[in-house]
């Protein structure tokens, strides 16, 4: 199985930008938390989340294609389609739940730091209210793609509140590393 040091070699050589790697970065520790609660492989649910986006900088116009191939190369072919399938539009089915907690996680993690940074305290005191309040503003982090949220929920089948929950307490247990 391909390891975390195996992992972030190749992130390296694909991404730059310090604000992907930390989005990687937090969707690594929000997945490693939920195959802890799941009982499910922790190094290949984090590995998932750490190289999802990991040829978007250099090849965006070919993501995630370029990351799924070399993890097929790799023989790591569950890692692959949960990577190939963290979007809804790419068609790619929900086979497992690595990959449908990929989905759940992504945007609504990256939503969740972006509450995270406009407020003066960070993570500290950011409550799921809030962050519910701000995904109906659609003009707040408007990238933020509002039906891969709530598919993903559907899809992992978990409450909005509780998921929130649990990814802020996650991030709040790493806030220093995470700047947040």
């Amino acid at each position: 199985m391909i390891t975390r040091a195996q992992a972030r070699e190749m992130l390296a050589e694909l991404t730059q930008s310090q604000s992907l790697l930390r989005h990687m970065r937090t969707i690594e520790l929000v997945m490693e938390a939920y195959a802890l609660k799941y009982g499910e492989d922790k190094e290949q649910w984090a590995i998932a989340g750490l190289l999802h986006d990991a040829d978007y900088e250099a090849f965006p116009e070919k993501h995630p294609q370029v990351i799924v191939e070399k993890l097929y190369a790799m023989e790591e072919p569950i890692i692959a389609h949960a990577i190939s399938a963290h979007y809804t539009k790419w068609n790619v089915p929900y086979e497992t739940r690595l990959d449908k907690a990929l989905l759940a996680c992504d945007e609504l993690t990256g939503f969740i730091v972006a509450c995270a940074q406009v407020r003066p305290e960070g993570i500290a005191t950011l409550e799921p209210k809030s962050v519910i309040k701000k995904l109906k503003d659609k003009g707040f982090a408007a990238k933020v793609e509002r039906d891969e949220v709530y598919k993903g929920l559907e899809l992992l089948s978990v409450d909005l509140t509780e998921h929130i929950t649990f990814i802020i307490d996650v991030l709040k247990a790493n806030k220093e590393e995470l700047g947040i």
